[in-house]
């Protein structure tokens, strides 16, 4: 088993990494679970696929709460409904719900529980490539509203995280390759190492080999916990730093309804590329590092551009939707650029008007 802490003083905790941790949750999860009855939140999709598996694993009874699959649930009908069977499963202040599930659930179940009874506590177990090496660790909770995307949440750290590899058999290949966009995003912001792995190893990574895929997870799980430690609000402006691509992915979300017409890992991935011939076009981006990031997605089978990602939105539409996005400030909207792969910085100044007519360009 591999092990990683997220150091964040009393609210610190630890990432576990472990082939088959799944069946024997019970024993690993004890100290959270206690013996007050277990509450475990997951999704259609996840419950067919790997609920009997973990039921098994925990070793005694549990509720189990099912969901609708896919984005939509991540809103404000999701919250209620959830709020609403937590209450009635008779949650208390000090009980660990499980939140079983890709980015959708965790985010979900880890706002539930930072306002259910003004809050109590959660496990993740994430079962997706995205949820394992990003959304699972960080505490960013939230769900989307019409104005944008994770717009209403909370910061609401996990007790623990308990990371199973193999629960990822399970996965379809789109599923995959969207989780892998959060992968490579490590190696983009400040780990040119880690990205030539990437370039070297993808192909074993999405075929499920599993060293390259532990190696994957546990690397970018260390890269964000170490972020994380040292910006947990992303006050400072190194947390920012793991949005590349995200301004412009979020829009091009919003834009196709938050929905399954485009994961969110395509849209990072999309936005990646998108950031990174933004910073070519500003003179900050070799244009070679930007082809290269272009590249690597198209050969893996992500967007990189808006007519992959099947947006034909004006520029001015998708800036609408920036400016809508929580980062905003006094005006300002912050964005992720690059002076080249692994050389990513905040910039503050970046005009509006001229990302719109970038857009225009990239629509043709």
């Amino acid at each position: 088993m591999t092990t990683i802490s997220v150091a964040l003083g009393d609210r610190s905790y630890d990432v576990a990494i472990a082939d088959d941790a799944l069946d024997t949750a019970g024993p690993r999860l004890a100290q959270w679970l206690g013996t007050r009855p277990i509450i475990v939140v997951t999704d259609e999709n996840v419950a067919t696929a790997q609920l009997p598996r973990l039921l098994a694993g925990l070793g005694r009874p549990a509720e189990t709460v099912v969901l609708p699959a896919g984005e939509a649930t991540k809103s404000w009908q999701g919250l209620a409904l959830l709020c609403d069977r937590l209450l009635a499963a008779g949650v208390e202040r000090s009980d660990h719900i499980v939140a079983f599930g890709g980015g959708v659930i965790g985010d979900l179940v880890g706002f539930a529980a930072a306002i259910v009874k003004r809050g109590c506590g959660f496990v993740q177990i994430p079962t997706s490539l995205l949820a394992q090496v990003d959304s699972s660790v960080g505490g960013k909770t939230a769900i989307n509203t019409p104005a944008g995307k994770n717009l209403v949440g909370a910061f609401h750290q996990p007790a623990h995280v308990l990371i199973d590899p193999t629960v990822l058999d399970s996965l379809d290949a789109r599923q995959t390759r969207a989780g892998y966009a959060e992968v490579v995003k490590y190696g983009l912001i400040d780990d040119p190492d880690f990205f030539a792995w990437c370039d070297a190893h993808v192909a074993d990574l999405l075929a499920g080999d599993p060293a390259a895929r532990t190696h994957a997870i546990a690397h970018s799980v260390a890269a964000k916990a170490r972020i994380v430690a040292a910006d947990e609000r992303e006050t400072a402006g190194v947390r920012a730093l793991l949005n590349l691509g995200h301004t412009f992915g979020h829009a091009l979300e919003a834009d196709t309804g938050f929905s399954d017409r485009l994961l969110h890992g395509e849209a990072v991935a999309a936005g990646m590329a998108l950031a990174y011939r933004y910073s070519v076009r500003t003179g900050l981006c070799p244009a070679a590092d930007a082809a290269r990031v272009t590249d690597h997605l198209r050969r893996v089978g992500l967007p990189a551009g808006l007519s992959d990602a099947s947006v034909t939105a004006s520029g001015a539409a998708l800036v609408d939707h920036m400016a809508h996005d929580k980062k905003m400030a006094a005006g300002k909207l912050p964005f992720i650029l690059t002076r080249g792969i692994g050389r990513t910085f905040l910039a503050a100044d970046v005009d509006l008007s001229d990302v719109a007519r970038f857009l225009d360009e990239e629509r043709g």
